[in-house]
């Protein structure tokens, strides 16, 4: 068998990163060319694997300018066995000077679908080949304009008052039903979007609602209208059957504001809560299988 040749890409072989097919098509994926333009993607953090001087493994990892955590692995494709994704892998980890995050993308569904868990399964086997660990799965989904459904009327709605009160809400909520690009929090900014969401997304009041049942607060959720996409960002409550109301009530701001289109990230093993966004009106859009070291 021909050897395995495993190296950064170099700077003006662009085309070179490009010339494996996508083997994912219905992803929504930053093409390199553009990843690089923006500052994301850089040739010494992007790895390739060859054979015979066919491309047979890519991997770019994502460092935003300005960014104050490490890159995370954005795009793996491994169109050899696992083993050589591993060793591109390990290579560029020595490289480095440890392992980085690895956020595997898939499409909606993708276990259902044998032609496309196939394609998935072998970047991750490599991952893990290469001593990243699987933490869990989030789901991506996106709103597009379907009506929303009718409030049950058990609860009103406010803007918060002011930061104080966003940070004691969020401090009494164990944990955030749907939370929206956690990962690039944390890696650009160095921010727990969880326990921190001002510090990610600043202390405008206007952008949070609070639900309340009999005067009480019950919910909190945090819109951003001008990010990648308008999105609910932070949604938590401190009792469950104001969910379904409080995520009609954020989707709608964002609607009224002119939204065509909002997303919202959840933890695949949150049901009740992926249920409720489909019964919203949302549709998932994607699935990350999380990798650490």
């Amino acid at each position: 068998m021909t050897d395995v040749v495993v190296r950064p890409l170099a700077a003006g072989e662009e085309n070179l990163f490009d010339s494996l097919p996508d083997p994912l098509p219905e992803l929504r994926q930053v093409p390199y060319a553009d990843g690089l333009a923006a500052g994301g993607y850089r040739p010494e953090n992007t790895w390739v694997a060859l054979r015979g001087g066919r491309l047979v493994a890519r991997a770019a990892w994502v460092e935003p300018p300005g960014a104050v955590g490490d890159p995370w692995l954005e795009r793996f494709d491994v169109t050899a066995e696992p083993e050589v994704g591993a060793e591109l892998l390990r290579a560029a980890h020595e490289a480095f000077g440890g392992p980085r995050p690895y956020y595997a993308a898939a499409p909606a569904y993708w276990r259902r679908r044998p032609d496309v868990k196939a394609v998935v399964e072998r970047p991750m086997e490599a991952a893990r080949l290469a001593g990243l660990v699987e933490r869990g799965e989030r789901l991506r989904f996106t709103w597009t304009g379907t009506p929303l459904p009718a409030a049950s009327g058990r609860h009103t709605f406010r803007p918060a008052h002011d930061a104080a009160e966003i940070n004691d809400l969020v401090g009494r909520i164990a944990g955030p039903e749907v939370l929206t690009g956690a990962e690039t929090a944390r890696a650009v900014a160095g921010v727990d979007l969880a326990t921190d969401p001002l510090a990610w997304l600043g202390d405008s009041p206007g952008d949070w609602r609070v639900a309340l049942t009999d005067g009480v607060p019950v919910g909190l959720a945090g819109t951003a209208g001008d990010a990648c996409y308008p999105l609910l960002a932070y949604l938590g409550v401190l009792d469950p059957p104001v969910l379904a109301d409080l995520l009609a009530e954020a989707t709608g701001v964002l609607a009224e504001a002119g939204a065509r289109e909002v997303v919202a990230d959840a933890d695949a093993h949150r049901v009740a809560t992926v249920a409720e966004l489909e019964r919203t009106g949302f549709r998932r859009l994607r699935a990350r299988v999380v990798f650490t070291p």
